[in-house]
Order: C-alpha cells, then sequence, then structure tokens
C-alpha cells in the first residue's frame, strides 16, 4: 500500500512532522509513502493515489526521539525546491532510531544532502535580505513600499520576519512569483505570487540607489570574481544599480591610478603619538575629583599593572556617556585602536556598530570598553599580529574594569567575549554554553554573555557569517530590552 501524505503547504514541516511520527511509529518504510505538497499538480500517478490514513503504531514501539541539529536543519531544508525533501528528513527520521550519531558523520549521503540543502536555504535567505529594493507608491492614505524578488527556494515565510524587524514603521509588500507578504503596519499576511509587472516605477527611488553605489564603489578593491559571487548575475536585472556595473568597472583601472598618483595624508606613525603622548604627560594636567570616570582615564594613561605597557602605543581607555545603562565590555584594543587611543574603531568596531543600529541601540548613549587596556601583538613583518591576552593579564587589569563600572552604575554589562567573562566573572567558560544568558557577578551586577564582533569577522562561510550575525543582533536586542526593563 502507498501512503500519500498531503501537507498543507510547500514548508509544512509541523504537518509532516505529525504523519511522519505515525508512520515511523507504524513501521512504515520510505517507499510506501508519497508526500504530496503541490509541486506534483497535474501528475496522473499522484492523483491516482488515495490519501490513507498511517495505521496505528505497532505495539511496543519505542518512543522517537532524533537530534537537535536534525530539527534545526529540518527547518530550513523544508524550504528547499527539491520534491523530495520530506522523503529524505523521514528517511533519516528512521535511520537517526538505530543510528543515534548520524548527523555527525558529514559524510554520509543523506546528512551531506541535508546539510546542502540547509546551506543552499541559507544563502537564499541573505540574498533576499540583500537585494530586495522598495519602490515608493503614493495612496489615498499615505505613502507604502513595493518590492519584487525571484527566490530559488520557498524562504518568503521565513525571511520576512526580518523586514518586519527592520521597517516596523512602514507599509510594504514584497511580491515574489509563489507567494507574497504585506505589512501594514501592526500585522503580517500572505497572499497569492504575483509579477514583475504589480511594481510600480520608482525613477527616484532608483536613482538614489545608484547614487549610492556609485558613492560606495571602490575601484582599488575591486575584486569582480568576489563582487559576482556575492552579487549574483541573476540577481541585476531587478536592481537599479545594476546599470552602473559595467561602466564602474570599466573605470575602476584609471581611478585606482589617480589614487595612487593623489594618496591622501597618512596617518601618524605610532612614533609620533608616543612623542605626543611625552609631551602631553610633561604638561599639567586638570585635576578630577577621585573615582570619577576622568580621574580612571588620566591615572590609567601610566599604568604598568603589567607587562603589555612596554610594547603597546597607549592605554585605550573606556569610551562613552557617564550614565549610561548599557556597558559593553570587549576583549583588548587592537592595531588601530592602539593608534588612535579609542576602543572599537578597527573592523570589528565598524560591525559593532552596525549590529548596534540593527538593535536599536544608540552606542552614544552606551559606554564602551575592553577588559585589557593595552594591545598585545606579535610582529610580523612590519604588521602587528592580534594575541589573545593571558589569564594573568586579565586579571592584572580587572582593576580598572571594577573603577570603571563602580563610576558607571550600569543597569547591564554585556561581556563580549571569553576574555570579558574571565574579566568580569573571575572565572573563565565557554561562550556557547552562556550566550544569551543574563549571569549575576557579585562585583559588578547581571552580565549578558554574547560573542565578540571579531568572532564573525574570522568565521570562513558568508552563510555561516549571516547567521551568526543575526545571533549577535538578537543578543544585543536582548541586552536592550533587558537594560531598559
Amino acid at each position: 500500500m502507498i501512503y500519500r501524505i498531503d501537507l498543507d503547504s510547500h514548508v509544512d514541516l509541523d504537518g509532516w512532522r505529525v504523519a511522519a511520527r505515525r508512520l515511523a511509529e507504524a513501521d512504515i518504510p520510505p517507499s510506501e509513502i508519497l508526500w504530496r505538497t503541490g509541486e506534483q499538480d497535474g501528475d496522473l500517478f499522484v492523483e491516482a493515489i488515495q490519501n490513507n490514513e498511517p495505521p496505528e503504531p505497532s505495539p511496543g514501539h519505542k518512543p522517537l526521539s532524533v537530534p537537535r541539529r536534525f530539527l534545526e536543519l529540518a527547518e530550513l531544508a523544508v524550504c528547499h525546491r527539491d520534491p523530495e525533501r520530506f522523503t529524505l528528513l523521514y528517511r533519516l527520521l528512521l535511520r537517526f532510531q538505530s543510528e543515534p550519531r548520524l548527523i555527525d558523520i558529514a559524510t554520509d549521503d543523506d546528512v551531506f544532502r541535508l546539510e546542502g540543502m540547509a546551506k543552499a536555504v541559507r544563502r537564499d535567505r541573505h540574498k533576499m535580505t540583500a537585494f530586495v529594493r522598495f519602490k515608493k507608491v503614493e495612496a489615498a492614505d499615505g505613502p507604502a513600499y513595493v518590492a519584487w524578488f525571484e527566490p530559488e527556494h520557498h524562504i518568503v515565510a521565513l525571511t520576512v520576519p526580518f523586514f518586519v524587524d527592520r521597517f516596523a514603521n512602514m507599509r510594504w509588500s514584497i511580491i515574489t512569483p509563489q507567494l507574497s507578504a504585506r505589512w501594514d503596519g501592526l500585522a503580517l499576511t500572505f497572499e497569492p505570487g504575483g509579477s514583475k509587472a504589480d511594481v510600480p516605477d520608482d525613477e527616484a527611488g532608483d536613482d538614489l540607489w545608484r547614487t549610492y553605489y556609485a558613492n560606495i564603489f571602490n575601484p582599488a578593491r575591486l575584486k569582480i570574481g568576489a563582487m559576482k559571487r556575492e552579487m549574483p548575475v541573476k540577481y541585476w536585472k531587478n536592481l537599479p544599480e545594476s546599470s552602473l556595473i559595467t561602466s564602474l568597472i570599466r573605470s575602476a583601472q584609471g581611478k585606482e591610478n589617480a589614487m595612487v598618483e593623489n594618496p591622501q595624508v597618512a596617518p601618524p606613525k605610532r612614533a609620533e603619538i608616543i612623542a605626543q603622548q611625552r609631551v602631553a604627560k610633561a604638561e599639567p594636567r586638570p585635576s578630577h575629583e577621585a573615582g570619577t570616570l576622568e580621574a580612571l582615564r588620566d591615572e590609567a594613561r601610566s599604568c604598568q599593572r603589567c607587562p603589555l605597557y612596554r610594547d603597546a602605543t597607549q592605554t585605550v581607555f573606556g569610551e562613552g556617556l557617564a550614565s549610561a545603562d548599557l556597558v559593553f565590555v570587549g576583549e583588548q584594543p587592537g592595531d588601530r585602536e592602539d593608534l588612535a587611543g579609542k576602543p572599537f574603531i578597527g573592523p570589528a568596531g565598524a560591525l559593532f556598530d552596525r549590529a548596534l543600529a540593527e538593535a536599536g541601540i544608540d552606542r552614544q548613549r552606551a559606554y564602551v570598553t575592553n577588559a585589557v587596556k593595552h594591545f598585545k601583538f606579535e610582529p610580523r613583518g612590519k604588521r602587528r599580529i592580534h594575541k589573545k591576552p593571558g589569564i594573568a593579564e586579565i586579571d592584572a587589569c580587572r582593576w580598572w574594569i571594577e573603577q570603571e563600572l563602580g563610576a558607571l552604575k550600569p543597569k547591564l554589562t554585556v561581556a563580549l567575549g571569553a576574555t570579558a567573562v574571565r574579566s568580569l566573572t573571575g572565572k573563565s567558560a565557554s561562550i556557547l554554553s552562556l550566550r544569551g544568558q543574563v549571569i549575576d557577578s557579585p562585583l559588578i551586577g547581571p552580565v549578558l554573555v554574547t560573542v565578540h564582533p571579531s568572532f564573525l569577522l574570522r568565521l570562513p562561510d558568508e552563510d555561516q557569517q549571516r547567521v551568526e550575525y543575526d545571533r549577535f543582533v538578537a543578543d544585543l536586542r536582548l541586552a536592550r530590552d533587558a537594560a531598559a526593563g
């Protein structure tokens, strides 16, 4: 007997789970099940098979169990266009009962296929968040925005919450060939798909995108292969800025030569900064009330609590609002921070600023500092390569953190990475075990743990970067709400 299971939609994971549980408990093999989602419309063989209810479980059947990782991958895999995806999930469900560690075998054909489906869906979601271009429409009740997008997979329902969060105050619609999403400012609804003709022209908006793209285009960093991987050609037809790409590429070499012939003023060298500091130290400093941030900052300039001061350019103290409710503690200053004397201004700082903005946190209203105040590095030619601070250096610098937080008295402190956790709690701990949790420090009060932004920069896979970046933003939103509450 063939069991035909009609699911409610292309991505009906809940319906699959209910039916799959009953079928597995009745020991029905995958070859006797036909999962129907509507993608087989018009198939006479499918129509001829009756929709049979799954039988009752076999006597003495053990409860089913699957690894958490499988459920996470299944949520993505059901969005894939492969018509055999539900069969694959069911086959794996059965195999897990006798092979509980199967999900860890990356070379297994079924596991490899599942991981590939999930990766393709993650990539498609990332492209949707990157390449949706809204066009403004004037309506009787005010402006609205409409966008057209052509996804490869069934990702609309899974991805549009990103736009709800990002554009909560706008009324917008995203139209795709299979499914359309509409946000009226209060509720999200889904409608049948449409066509590109349903999206009106918006020359003013398109010109704005073209102006923006032309201004951020850097000819000195042009890598055509990398650009096409990040912005595949198949998306160009729906991007207003794509009309500029060919001309920008052609003119890139000339612009790069002009940049070389007319260089910008170089930043001051480390030796010049040290000379300026020596002059500043020789001049009388204004006196500050003991225990204030100003007094601590002055005192920290001559810190010699650990040997790191010998090679670093200068102490990099915290920076931000003295009455901040939120304090962010990172690891240590990097090369650019060491030269400038300011925390979080390098590549990790730029990513941090972007994530703060997406999480609705104003950096000017927060306070940012590091667990270790001097740059630890190892020279490699003319470069200075970041080196992780040791426990002794973290513990030696903890005095500064305690003094800073004592002056600030924040409602919540956010530990960015393992070094910050060690500094704030006095104990080493795994970030994976604590991430997203608010723990209590006997010295400084509540601490929320998350990753350091540099962790995101080190991830080799762009899909993984996107996922982890979204998790990081979610952690920051949690910190925002915890401080506000």
